[in-house]
Formats: C-alpha cells, sequence, structure tokens
C-alpha cells in the first residue's frame, strides 16, 4: 500500500512539473513570437543602420530607365547619411570597362567620390552582388557592429541590386530598397525585380519617407538639416511621379 500511495505522488509530481514546462515553454514560445512581430515591421534607425550605393557608374548613366532621377534620389541620401553619420559603402562593376561612380551622386561632387574611396569604402567588382568578399570583411570590422539594416539603392534593379538585397536577407539581415533610388535599363525589369524583392521580405520605401523614419520627430538635432535637404529634393524633378500608377 506504501509503495502504492508513493507511486501515486510520484505521479503526481512528474504531471505538475511537465504541466509546468508546456506552460513555461508556451510562454516562451509566444514571447519569441512578440519580438519576431515587432522586429520585422521595418523601422530604422541611423545607429543600426548602413547605405549601400550600387554601380550608379559613368556609363550605365545614360542608359538608365528615369536615370536623372536615380542620380538626384543617390545624391538626396548620401547628404542626408553624412548628417545622420551613417555609413556608406559602394561598389562598382567592372571599372575598367563601365568608370567610376558619378560624382553627382554627392553634394560636393569629386571631393565627396574621393573622402568615401580614402576610408576604403568603395570597392570594385565583377561579382553581381554587393556581397563581395572584400565587402563581407568590411561589414565584419567593429565599425559596422550591430548594423543590420541596410538601405539599398543603385543600379541595375534586377541584377546587381537584387542580388544584394537576396544575399543579404539570406543573411538574416533587413533590407530597405529605395523605391526612387533604384533602376533598370527597361522599365518592367525594375518592376519584377521590386515585387521579387518584396516578396522575399525586403522592405520598399521612398527615399524622403526613409529621411523621416530615420529621425522620428521633429526634435532631432538635425531635423533642420535633413528637412533642408528634402525641400531641395524636391524642387528637382521625379520622372517616377510621372508614371506613377501607370
Amino acid at each position: 500500500m506504501t509503495v502504492i500511495i508513493g507511486r501515486f505522488f510520484y505521479l503526481v509530481l512528474l504531471f505538475i512539473v511537465f504541466s509546468l514546462s508546456k506552460t513555461h515553454a508556451f510562454e516562451m514560445i509566444m514571447a519569441a513570437s512578440t519580438v519576431s512581430k515587432i522586429a520585422r515591421v521595418g523601422k530604422i534607425r541611423p545607429p543600426s543602420t548602413t547605405f549601400l550605393l550600387c554601380d550608379i557608374q559613368e556609363r550605365f548613366r545614360p542608359l538608365m530607365y528615369h536615370g536623372e532621377t536615380i542620380v538626384s534620389t543617390a545624391q538626396y541620401l548620401t547628404s542626408m547619411a553624412k548628417e545622420l553619420q551613417i555609413p556608406i559603402i559602394a561598389t562598382q562593376q567592372y571599372t575598367k570597362v563601365f568608370g567610376p561612380t558619378v560624382t553627382d551622386v554627392f553634394a560636393n561632387g569629386q571631393e565627396g567620390l574621393d573622402d568615401l574611396i580614402s576610408k576604403g569604402r568603395v570597392f570594385d567588382k565583377k561579382k553581381f552582388s554587393m556581397m563581395t568578399e572584400e565587402v563581407v570583411a568590411c561589414l565584419n570590422t567593429i565599425e559596422f557592429k550591430d548594423r543590420d539594416s541596410f538601405v539599398l539603392f543603385g543600379i541595375e534593379a534586377h541584377v546587381c541590386v537584387q542580388q544584394t538585397c537576396l544575399d543579404l536577407l539570406e543573411l538574416g539581415k533587413e533590407v530597405h530598397i529605395i523605391l526612387d533610388g533604384i533602376s533598370s535599363q527597361q522599365s518592367y525589369d525594375r518592376e519584377i525585380a521590386l515585387k521579387r524583392m518584396e516578396n522575399a521580405g525586403a522592405y520598399i520605401t521612398t527615399a524622403q519617407s526613409l529621411a523621416f523614419m530615420l529621425m522620428e520627430s521633429a526634435d532631432h538635432e538635425n531635423f533642420k538639416a535633413v528637412s533642408k535637404l528634402t525641400v531641395e529634393h524636391m524642387k528637382k524633378p521625379n520622372q517616377f511621379n510621372d508614371t506613377c500608377g501607370k
């Protein structure tokens, strides 16, 4: 009888422990799910962000669909990065053939490009994706620690931009594609690439929307400076406005 009672209490104890374990496991799963949902809404902040300028080069400039808007948007983004102290990494596809980065993507022209080169942030490549061994090594340095959000702009949308985006997503990074900052030679290639990247998990946004999300509030110390950049940028023609929704 004593043995039976002992076994009974042992079974009850096992049931209680098992129930608590299930409850604890459920709570852990729910907590992880909540964190995941919070992390995937696509909010972006300067300390965790890197800008990626993809292959906006002289040879490509006249060939791109709405190419001048791509250049002016890139200048707005590089100026924004400077004000918000966000690092920029640029790549050039086979520079020997396609030429250097267009200097107009910097407000101060050649000086801006030279500054980026002096920091070791401009990389020549033949691989289509920006995620070359050299770029990945740069991103693994202390300066880029905890920078897991990437703002991607440049050309071509369906080749180098798309492959860069997919590589970053595979690495578990958050990718923000600038709608008015990417293009291809043909508009339908751009359109399909945008859908492909969004379906894969990238966030599609505009340069101006990005600016205000990065600042979060009019109380931001750089609000006036970035707002001035925004006003100046809006004065320039945006060729995508003419084709939006068509």
